[in-house]
């Protein structure tokens, strides 16, 4: 009996699929994700002078902020065998990560719209 070449497609088609579906990152760990990347991009954009004094600031108040704006501005698109993280900022949508089979990406677009960020609330 011999299996025609098309059905080693489908069967590894579906197999794929399947692998796929089960390995897409929950919107629970892209979060996780984007929240350690903020606090790591907040502490980059302060610099290494006083470094305690600004992890200590982080700890009181920068989860906060990283949770509201989260809340406000990133948005987790789940099409079940991927995933992408975007970003919305002055009416502008930025795709920043995507995530599939267990890990998740970022594109160097969060680090351009991070300093688009910073600068923007540091002229306020």
């Amino acid at each position: 009996m011999t299996i025609s070449k098309t059905r080693i497609f489908a069967i590894t088609a579906l197999a794929l699929i399947l692998i796929a579906f089960f390995t897409n990152p929950s919107k629970e760990q892209h979060e996780q994700a984007i929240k350690t990347k903020a606090i790591e991009l907040l502490r980059a954009e302060a610099g290494t002078k006083n470094q305690d004094v600004v992890d200590f600031g982080i700890q009181l108040l920068g989860r906060t902020l990283v949770d509201q704006f989260m809340e406000t501005h990133v948005h987790i698109d789940n099409y079940y065998l991927f995933s992408l993280t975007k970003i919305r900022w002055n009416n502008q949508e930025t795709i920043i990560g995507g995530g599939a089979l267990k890990h998740i990406w970022f594109s160097p677009k969060i680090d351009e719209k991070a300093s688009e960020i910073v600068s923007i609330i540091r002229g306020r």
